[in-house]
C-alpha cells in the first residue's frame, strides 16, 4: 500500500536520483545535499517515498513558489520528469499530510547547513561595486519575518511590541545577514526570535568574517567592543556612528579625514586599549536646508587607499542590503505574506529555504550579467524570478554518477 498517498512509478530510479529543480539543483547540487543531510543525521534508515534529499529541495521549493499549497510546489517539481526521462507514467502528488510528516523528519538543520556550504561572494574583479581599495565590500543588516500566530511560535520566537504597548499581531522571527553589496549575494545569516537582538545575532555573524573585505553597517551596530570584535577577525569596517559620538582627535589627514581613538564605556572600560580608527565626516546637498550629517568610522586608516570620497561613495552602497531583503521579503516571499509553518522547527527550515532560494536566483543573476557583460544590479530580480520558477518544471534529470564533476555545465547538460 504506498504511503501517503504517493504512487509510484514502476522504475528501479528512486525519486531522490529523479527530482530535480533546474537552476537550484546546479547551484545546490545532489552530492553536496546528501552530504549535508548524513552529517545532521538526516538519512533515511530505510527507503521512504519522500526522501531527505527530496525534502531538501522542496524546502527550497516552498521559497520559490511561497504562495502555493504543498501539493502544487510538489507538482512544480515532478512536472519534468515524464518529458525529461522518456517516461510515459504521470506523477501522483503526495498528500499534504505526507508532506508534512517528511518535513518534520527533515528538521532546519541540513537546510541551513546547505546554505552554510554553498553560499559564497559572487562577484569577480569587474562586477560593479563591488570593491574598495582591493576588498570586497559586504553590508550587515537584519529584518523580521511575521509568522502563523499558533502558541508555539509565539512562545519560540516572541512578538513584537507595537507603538501603543501592544503586541504585534504576528509572532516574528528575525533574520541577520551579511549579503555582498555588488551582487546582492546573502552568504551568511543567522535566523532566531524576534525577542533576541539584531546586535546579539550579528555577534555570532561577524566573528566568521575573514580578511579582504569592507563590512558595511549602519548606526545601529555600532558599540565599542562589537567594532573591536569585527576588527579582530581581521575584515575591515565602515560604520556610520551618531555624530554626538566624539572620538579623540589624533591627527588630521590630507584628504580632510582624520585619526582619532576611540574607548570602552561602562563596566571594565579602564582595562580595554583604545582602538586607532579614521573619522570621515559630510554632508549630503539634496537640496533640503539643513542636510542630513554623516559621521563615518573605519579601520582603513591610509587615505591612499582609500579617500574620503572614496569611503562617503563606498558606504552608500550599504543600502544594497535593504534591497536584498526587500527582493526576499516582497517579491520572493510576497508582500506582507506570513509564512506557512506552524512550528518553530519548519519556520526556521523555512526560512533557511528561503535563503537557499535567493542565493540561486542571485547566482543566476551574477551567471547572466557576466555573460552579457551587465551589472547584476541593473538586471530585474521579479524577471530573474520567473525564469527560475518556469525551470523548475522543465529542469528534472536523472543524477547520475558521470555527471559528479565540479563544472556548471556538466551538472546542467540535460538528456545526455
Amino acid at each position: 500500500m504506498p504511503r501517503s498517498g504517493w504512487v509510484k512509478p514502476e522504475s528501479d530510479h528512486r525519486l531522490s536520483d529523479l527530482v530535480s529543480v533546474g537552476l537550484l539543483t546546479r547551484v545546490f547540487p545532489a552530492e553536496v545535499v546528501d552530504e549535508v543531510i548524513a552529517a545532521a543525521g538526516r538519512t533515511e534508515q530505510r527507503s521512504r517515498a519522500l526522501p531527505a534529499r527530496v525534502m531538501a529541495y522542496f524546502s527550497i521549493g516552498m521559497a520559490l513558489y511561497a504562495q502555493e499549497s504543498y501539493e502544487d510546489v510538489f507538482a512544480a517539481l515532478t512536472d519534468g520528469l515524464s518529458w525529461t526521462s522518456g517516461w510515459s507514467q504521470s506523477w501522483t502528488p503526495p498528500s499534504k499530510s505526507g508532506i508534512f510528516q517528511a518535513r518534520s523528519r527533515l528538521g532546519h538543520e541540513p537546510v541551513r547547513d546547505l546554505f552554510t556550504r554553498v553560499a559564497r561572494p559572487l562577484a569577480d574583479r569587474e562586477t560593479p561595486g563591488s570593491w574598495l581599495a582591493g576588498r570586497r565590500l559586504v553590508a550587515i543588516d537584519g529584518t523580521c519575518l511575521d509568522l502563523p500566530d499558533t502558541p508555539v511560535n509565539a512562545e519560540y520566537f516572541g512578538r513584537p511590541g507595537s507603538g501603543r504597548g501592544e503586541k504585534s499581531a504576528y509572532p516574528q522571527a528575525r533574520v541577520v545577514a551579511v549579503a555582498e553589496c555588488g551582487t546582492h549575494a546573502m552568504f551568511d545569516a543567522e535566523v532566531g526570535p524576534c525577542t533576541t537582538s539584531e546586535v546579539a545575532m550579528a555577534r555570532e555573524v561577524i566573528d566568521r568574517l575573514q580578511p579582504g573585505v569592507v563590512l558595511l553597517a549602519d548606526r545601529y551596530f555600532y558599540g565599542f567592543d562589537l567594532w573591536a570584535r569585527a576588527a579582530a577577525t581581521g575584515a575591515d569596517l565602515l560604520r556610520r556612528v551618531k555624530t554626538n559620538l566624539r572620538p579623540t582627535h589624533v591627527q588630521t589627514l590630507a584628504d580632510g579625514s582624520w585619526l582619532a581613538e576611540i574607548t570602552a564605556s561602562g563596566p571594565g572600560r579602564s582595562a580595554k586599549q583604545p582602538l586607532t580608527v579614521r573619522v570621515i565626516e559630510y554632508a549630503l546637498d539634496d537640496g533640503r536646508e539643513n542636510p542630513e550629517q554623516y559621521r563615518l568610522l573605519t579601520t582603513i586608516l591610509d587615505p591612499e587607499q582609500a579617500t574620503a570620497t572614496d569611503l562617503a561613495f563606498a558606504y552608500a552602497q550599504r543600502w544594497e542590503v535593504e534591497n536584498t531583503f526587500d527582493e526576499l521579503k516582497t517579491h520572493q516571499r510576497g508582500p506582507r505574506a506570513v509564512l506557512r509553518s506552524q512550528s518553530p522547527e519548519l519556520v526556521l527550515q523555512e526560512i533557511w529555504g528561503h535563503l537557499c532560494c535567493h542565493y540561486a536566483i542571485r547566482t543566476l543573476m551574477v551567471d547572466a550579467a557576466r555573460a552579457g557583460g551587465h551589472d547584476p544590479d541593473r538586471m530585474s530580480f521579479v524577471a530573474a524570478l520567473r525564469v527560475t520558477r518556469r525551470s523548475l518544471s522543465h529542469s528534472a534529470f536523472p543524477a547520475l554518477p558521470t555527471w559528479r564533476g565540479s563544472g556548471v555545465t556538466d551538472r546542467n547538460r540535460v538528456g545526455d
